[in-house]
């Protein structure tokens, strides 16, 4: 069994959703960076994903194109989160581990190369943002191959034609975009989650998480109600920009700051 599915079946045994936390990878820097994903598991993050930093984030709104750019600034690259993940895995063997990007690194990297070196560096699933299952013939085999799931975004502009055809190309969760739109500018009600949540649960019995305006513990809570999980990221990108200093540079209290947020995000999401 898979981390992610492991992780999963637990939660579900202890009848609770998980929190999924998202901060990019090198963001402000690298030692920063390994800081926040060593702590994320002891402040209560259940699965974590970590955002490969790339210079055209199409899906992604501006706080976390903002992260992107420090996290280049910092001189990330894809090697070097694969080399994040390899630290973070010295510590610990049980928490999983998703990179969400875009596949022109991953092309400039070599597909199969990718593959391989991301599954020896602990990562378990990937979410490849602009690569839908129609056009996932490059890289679909070659996960599958590596043993890496491959989660696939479903949208509320997904329709019943189309579902089946992106859940069969799904493994590990299904990331469900609660908006239409870019993250962190907007979020959705909860009648809204409340109607589509049963539709996807009537095509899969894989874990469903909500992402895209997750932002309060009440919200977080909420989506981990109603589904399998809540994915929260432009809200913690946030807390860790305000903690930086004015040349964006992070502080001594960076860290802590970011922590007490998913502490509180956690205690809500285990309280519900």
């Amino acid at each position: 069994m898979s981390r992610i599915a492991a992780r999963f079946a637990a939660l579900k045994a202890a009848g609770r959703g998980a929190l999924v936390t998202y901060l990019q990878g090198y963001d402000p820097d690298p030692a920063t960076s390994l800081a926040l994903l060593r702590g994320l598991p002891g402040a209560g993050a259940d699965l974590i994903e970590v955002g490969v930093p790339f210079t055209d984030p199409m899906a992604d709104g501006p706080a976390i194109q903002r992260a992107a750019l420090r996290a280049l600034k910092a001189g990330a690259t894809l090697a070097g989160v694969l080399a994040l993940v390899r630290d973070f895995r010295s510590e610990d063997q049980t928490t999983p581990i998703v990179l969400m990007g875009y596949y022109n690194p991953i092309l400039a990297y070599g597909t199969e190369r990718f593959c391989t070196d991301a599954a020896a560096s602990g990562v378990d699933g990937l979410i490849v943002v602009d690569v839908p299952p129609e056009e996932a013939d490059e890289i679909e085999p070659l996960t599958k191959a590596a043993g890496l799931d491959l989660i696939r975004l479903v949208a509320p502009t997904t329709d019943e034609a189309r579902l089946p055809r992106v859940l069969a190309a799904t493994s590990g969760f299904i990331y469900y975009v609660s908006i239409t739109g870019i993250t962190g500018t907007k979020s959705a009600s909860s009648a809204s989650l409340a109607e589509a949540i049963p539709r996807l649960r009537r095509h899969t019995e894989l874990p469903i998480a909500i992402g895209f305006g997750i932002r309060t513990p009440a919200q977080a809570a909420e989506a981990a109600k109603l589904a399998d999980g809540a994915v929260v990221g432009t809200a913690l990108v946030d807390a860790l920009a305000a903690s930086l200093d004015a040349s964006g540079q992070a502080r001594p209290n960076t860290v802590r700051l970011v922590l007490d947020q998913v502490r509180s995000l956690s205690e809500a999401i285990r309280g519900a």
